[in-house]
């Protein structure tokens, strides 16, 4: 169990397959976190609520998962000091992610939203570990051995392409 505790949040139930992603990696990090929807549009006093209280609920950091016009994640770093992850979602309604990209990516100084790629989660819950990390040795350690196992396949492939070849059809991609 982890010292530190992440907030999953996201407009609407159908973000989920993209901010199941965030939840995978953390728990895979061995980060505690909470997965929830709250909507900025169809609950604004939930959203509210949530952000402020988040801190003395014990979060370390809010992940903020949205697609369309993406309000979910700079409308929660208004009402909060923790660092807000935004995630922008391609959704049915959006505009190839674009809208969603540019809405949290464009926030007002003064309320910064740290923004991954369109549909990026996977990095969003990387990056909270990475905050948890600064206070959590075995958080911190977990990190190291995942970055080391990314290393590992990378030279592994690389091996394989370099001695069979890029035309064998048999390496590890």
């Amino acid at each position: 169990m982890s010292k530190g505790k992440i907030a999953i949040i996201m407009g609407s139930q159908s973000d989920l397959k993209v901010m199941s992603e965030a939840a995978k990696i953390l728990e895979e990090l061995g980060v505690d976190f909470e997965l929830t929807i709250v909507s900025a549009h169809r609950t604004p006093e939930r959203m509210m609520d949530f952000a402020q209280s988040a801190r003395k609920n014990g979060f370390h950091a809010i992940i903020a998962g949205a697609g369309g016009a993406a309000h979910l994640p700079g409308m929660v770093a208004a009402y909060t000091t923790l660092p807000v992850i935004g995630v922008p979602v391609k959704s049915s309604n959006s505009i190839d992610g674009w809208d969603s990209v540019l809405s949290i990516l464009q926030m007002p100084g003064g309320v910064p939203v740290a923004t991954v790629a369109l549909d990026g989660a996977k990095n969003a819950g990387i990056l909270a570990a990475q905050i948890i990390s600064n206070f959590d040795n075995e958080v911190a350690k977990n990190l190291e051995n995942y970055k080391k196992q990314m290393k590992d396949k990378v030279l592994k492939t690389a091996e394989e392409v370099e001695t069979k070849g890029w035309k064998s059809g048999k390496v590890g991609f």
